[in-house]
Formats: C-alpha cells, sequence, structure tokens
C-alpha cells in the first residue's frame, strides 16, 4: 500500500507518466422483442427478457494527472490480450516517454511473463524495460484509481445492452473520445500519513 502511495505523491514528469491500469467485464445482451422507443410523456420501454451472446472484457489505462484514457474491448482476458494492449499504450500512445510508471493489481495475467508467452524475447524485454510496475496489495485494489475511470465508465457508458462486441466497442470509442476531451483528472489525496493513521488496525503491532 505504502509504495503504491508513494508513487501517487511523486511530481509530475511527462517523461515517466504515472499510468494506472484496470480491467472489468460486460455481458453482451440482445433484446428478444424491439423496445418501445421514448414518446412524449412515456419513457422508453425495455422488455425484461434478453438473449446472452457472450462476455467482453474492458481494458482501460489512465493517467490521472493530464486525464488522458485508453479503453479497449476485448473477446478474452487473457496474457495475450493484456500484453498486446500494453504495448499499444508503450508504443503509440506514450512513444517518447523514458520509462511508464504501472500501477495495476496483481491479476496472473499482469506480468511481463505475459510479455513472453506472446512476443519473441527482444521484444519482450523491451517492452518490460519501458515499465516500472506497482503493484496494488491483495484486497487493496481500491488503491488504484483506474478503477475510479472503470466505475465512470460503467455508469456512463455500460449500462445499455449491446447485441455485439463490435457495438460495444463503438459506444466505447465514442465515450473515450469524450472523456480525452474533458481532460478529466484526479486529485487523490490519500497519502501514507493518512494510512499510518485510518489503516492503522492494519500494521503490525509492534513490542517493546
Amino acid at each position: 500500500m505504502e509504495d503504491v502511495l508513494e508513487v501517487y505523491q511523486r511530481p509530475y514528469d511527462p517523461k515517466c507518466p504515472k499510468i494506472c491500469m484496470d480491467e472489468g467485464s460486460k455481458q453482451v445482451l440482445a433484446h428478444t422483442r424491439e423496445p418501445i422507443p421514448m414518446e412524449a410523456g412515456e419513457p422508453e420501454r425495455i422488455d425484461y427478457e434478453y438473449e446472452r451472446k457472450g462476455v467482453c472484457s474492458v481494458f482501460v489505462a489512465m493517467e490521472p494527472e493530464t486525464g488522458a484514457c485508453q479503453v479497449r474491448v476485448s473477446q478474452r482476458r487473457t496474457k495475450k490480450d493484456w500484453a498486446f494492449f500494453l504495448r499499444e499504450i508503450i508504443d503509440v500512445q506514450y512513444p517518447h516517454a523514458e520509462k511508464i510508471v504501472l500501477v495495476m493489481d496483481n491479476l496472473n495475467t499482469h506480468t511481463p511473463s505475459s510479455f513472453y508467452e506472446t512476443f519473441e524475447p527482444a521484444e519482450a524485454r523491451r517492452l518490460t524495460e519501458k515499465l516500472e510496475i506497482h503493484y496494488t496489495p491483495k484486497h487493496g485494489s481500491w488503491l488504484n484509481m483506474a478503477e475510479i475511470e472503470l466505475s465512470i465508465l460503467a455508469r456512463q457508458c455500460l449500462s445499455d445492452r449491446f447485441p455485439t462486441r463490435e457495438a460495444l466497442a463503438a459506444q466505447v470509442d465514442a465515450w473515450q473520445r469524450e472523456r480525452n476531451q474533458a481532460n478529466v483528472t484526479i486529485n487523490w489525496r490519500f497519502t501514507t500519513a493518512d494510512a499510518r493513521i485510518k489503516l492503522k488496525r492494519l500494521y503490525p503491532s509492534i513490542e517493546q
């Protein structure tokens, strides 16, 4: 916990941007009956029945200090999906960064070994060298600011039903463009000093 909080306290450095990454899932659901459109004095009416079309993964990477956000919809959430998403962040979104300071939870797919299972060794090493990884502790994923972005995405963009992955991806792309134009930053105020007071029960008791 203190390791992640120390990262958040570092001054902003565009050469070493701080990126928070997280992933969620979204069911792909098709209507069994066409919704009745909204009319004057009447809301849109949607039948409670639906047809399941599978589950998609949603990858989010966001830079709290600038508001830059990247969201990708994937059919799966494998090591390769994570590796390709991170390579895009490194090479396309932050090609001039000397090092990307990456905060994420410690899922078994979120590891440099995923690069080696996806790319040739030289490429995997190159990508690994671009990252300074900091993991949130077990049961401490709330320390990852990407969870805030993922929650906003779910409320503003993912509440509807989407019959296909392509329809979901198109909606997510539109939301991402608007989000990046707004440049919404996150002002994280919870510090190590706060943690040592408010979460004192989590620290070992030192016997003198």
